[in-house]
């Protein structure tokens, strides 16, 4: 794609619009950015983008663009149904979303990977796993790190490993990965989506350019690929890898790998380390190659991360569980009995779809925050349930409630804005609270 004396309009100043912006500086693009957002909360942006060597247009102002564009790059954060993602593909020969446009200045292979849960600590995962190979390799996308910063700075990589959600999906049209990897699917983001389906249909754009060259690896569960597939799940049988008592298995060569020797915990950590073997096997490296590097990957902080070992009890932190599906992928995962801290802001979620998890796998529930007493009501008669005030508190009810042998797992299944500022914070103060215990509570 020729950008040279191109006029671009960048639509949104958070990290994204910022990489697209540079982006398109760098390859002789004439670029204006636009967000309506309040003016006063972008002051600092529209510096920021003066310095950079374009202008930023802030509030109702950026809802009149000034003539006419060749490309408009839209950020990942914009519904395409706003006012100005319709204003701006008026004006506009095309609209495209970051992940397009950086792709299509990029030579560089993809491995994509998209899902409600599970991206991220995936996307890490396989990114180290192929360093430790030697191949030059970069996580990017929906993981933190722009996939246009990427592309600007022209390294020579072997591969690109890109965490896609949903939102970045939805304006791909070219967008063709050599690997694409679907993890799961199930309710969120209903804020953004009219229906669960437009949701389900914004993340299988990942398939949309899929052909004989591309390499898809999916839950077996979820039927979203008519193609050829590598499937894989740690819940049912009849994947191509299957997970049975601590031990990974290809079905087709009979290889097991042994996750017991993991630090990552948890069957849905197992589904993470399944994908990773699949591209291994794609990329014809040998499992004995990679097994260091999966053995030692630690999980992302506050993504079912263990914290400690006190007296036989393990303390997870699984902070990221903003949604009902995190937590019951958290709980579904746990192979000991569990003591759940659980809770947080109350957004309205419907805690009694958790129900039939709690009589297999939770010994006590310690219900926290905002939502604390409604969840601990929802559960009654369930699983017994205590409500607290503080993570402190938490933290020592469910060590004097764990047995030796069990999981103290912190996965609230709502958002921290009640008590945090986000669920950063939140987890760190969980692992906080766990690395005070001294044994003296049981």
């Amino acid at each position: 794609m020729n950008l040279e004396q191109k006029r671009v309009a960048i639509l949104g100043a958070g990290g994204s619009g910022y990489a697209a912006a540079s982006l398109a500086l760098s390859r002789g693009a004439e670029v204006s950015v636009y967000d309506s957002g309040d003016e006063n909360r972008l002051a600092p942006a529209v510096e920021r983008f003066r310095e950079l060597g374009c202008l930023l247009t802030t509030g109702e102002a950026a809802l009149s663009p000034d003539g006419e564009f060749d490309l408009a790059v839209i950020s990942p954060g914009i519904d395409l149904a706003s006012p100005i993602s319709r204003e701006f593909s008026r004006v506009s020969n095309e609209l495209i979303g970051e992940v397009e446009f950086a792709n299509r200045l990029s030579e560089v292979p993809v491995i994509a990977i998209t899902g409600t849960n599970g991206k991220t600590t995936t996307t890490s995962l396989i990114a180290e796993m192929l360093q430790s190979t030697g191949l030059s390799v970069v996580a990017a996308g929906n993981i933190g790190l722009a996939y246009s910063e990427v592309v600007e700075r022209g390294e020579s990589l072997d591969w690109i490993v890109l965490e896609v959600s949903s939102f970045q999906l939805e304006s791909i049209s070219q967008f063709s990965p050599r690997i694409s990897i679907w993890m799961n699917f199930a309710p969120d983001h209903m804020d953004r989506y009219a229906n669960l389906d437009e949701y389900r249909s914004a993340k299988q754009n990942l398939f949309r350019n899929a052909d004989a060259n591309t390499t898809v690896i999916r839950k077996k569960e979820d039927d979203v690929w008519d193609g050829a597939a590598v499937t894989f799940s740690a819940f049912s049988e009849g994947g191509a890898f299957e997970y049975l008592d601590g031990m990974i298995r290809h079905l087709a060569t009979g290889r097991e790998f042994s996750f017991r020797d993991c630090r990552l915990h948890g069957k849905h950590n197992a589904e993470n380390v399944m994908v990773a073997l699949a591209v291994a096997d794609e990329l014809g490296l040998s499992w004995n190659a990679v097994a260091n590097a999966i053995e030692g990957f630690r999980a992302p902080a506050h993504r079912c991360e263990k914290v400690r070992e006190l007296e036989g009890v393990i303390f997870i932190n699984d902070s990221k569980s903003t949604n009902l599906h995190s937590l019951q992928s958290a709980l579904a995962g746990q192979e000991a009995s569990t003591v759940l801290i659980v809770g947080g802001k109350q957004k309205g979620l419907d805690f009694s779809e958790v129900r039939p998890l709690l009589s297999d796998k939770v010994r006590h529930a310690v219900c926290l925050g905002e939502i604390g007493e409604s969840i601990a009501d929802t559960w009654h008669g369930t699983v017994p349930a205590t409500v607290v005030a503080s993570m402190d508190e938490a933290v020592r009810l469910a060590f004097s409630e764990a047995d030796e042998g069990d999981v103290v797992l912190f996965s609230p299944g709502t958002s921290s804005f009640d008590m945090y500022p986000g669920y950063e914070a939140r987890g760190d103060d969980f692992r906080r609270a766990v690395e005070a215990l001294d044994g003296s509570e049981e």
